[in-house]
């Protein structure tokens, strides 16, 4: 007997669900360009991996097993973490990356050297056990008349947020505050949810990619009322244009560099 298989879902299936729950990286990429947001969300046009994602998907992975050993009193060697880089490294799941002559090795060896730099630089100790690691977490807003927003935590430490980044330059601690603050709030919102308590801070940890790589800190204060109204605000805004159908461009510098740039220039 032949398998019965179901029939791909419909664009209005597809949208219907996008409206019931948000993420961080949801939200933000509909606020940033909304053909780009259809493009990725509701026709699933899938694009090869960049190296930048490869090399920051791959440091995530590191540090994740790095806060589970700790989390769980048994804290890896730096031998054991350039094994748990490797294995890393060469995963790249159902999305292979395109890589330039000579390009992967350069990159793979800027990797490690993140990670290096921050086992030394970050000054959380290998037997500090952290209060969560890669914690999925949902938060019903129905009663404000918003959908389920929906995240992971990468790390709690002492009452903290933290959050991972790869940048190829270092931040402006203004301006890094305000580009991430949809996805901070967010974060706080789970967390006060998932813990019935406010958060002690947000930290953003940012590794640098220079040829010297470097951590850059940057702490912010907790969530404020104002900030939690913004969020909800774009919220509104998210699932007004979704209801719309409001999926139109963002023209922009941004789009020399968009995956989706040809596909972009045949819209109508």
């Amino acid at each position: 007997m032949s398998a019965i298989v179901s029939p791909a879902p419909t664009g209005v299936e597809i949208i219907g669900e996008l409206q019931k729950k948000v993420s961080a990286s949801r939200l933000n990429l509909f606020l940033q360009c909304r053909l780009k947001f259809f493009f990725r969300y509701v026709a699933g046009l899938k694009k090869p991996k960049t190296a930048a994602l490869h090399v920051g998907g791959t440091v995530h992975s590191v540090l994740k097993s790095w806060n589970k050993a700790r989390w769980k009193n048994q804290p890896l060697t730096l031998k054991d973490l350039h094994d748990e880089y490797s294995k890393a490294w060469a995963d790249a799941g159902d999305e292979p990356v395109q890589w330039e002559p000579g390009e992967e090795d350069t990159e793979k060896g800027t990797g490690w050297r993140l990670v290096e730099t921050y086992i030394r630089e970050s000054n959380i100790t290998a037997n500090s056990k952290p209060e969560a690691v890669e914690v999925p977490v949902e938060t019903d807003l129905h009663h404000h008349g918003l959908p389920t927003l929906i995240g992971v935590l990468d790390l709690v430490q002492a009452g903290k947020i933290i959050d991972y980044k790869t940048s190829g330059q270092t931040p402006n601690a203004e301006k890094v505050a305000h580009t991430t603050e949809v996805q901070t709030s967010i974060y706080a919102v789970l967390y006060r949810d998932a813990t019935g308590k406010r958060e002690n801070g947000i930290e953003l940890h940012h590794l640098v990619k220079l040829k010297n790589p470097k951590l850059v800190i940057t702490a912010l204060e907790p969530m404020s009322e104002q900030q939690q109204t913004r969020l909800f605000h774009l919220m509104e805004a998210y699932v007004d244009g979704l209801e719309r159908r409001d999926f139109i461009p963002s023209p922009g510098l941004q789009c020399m560099s968009c995956e989706f740039f040809n596909e972009c220039r045949l819209w109508s």
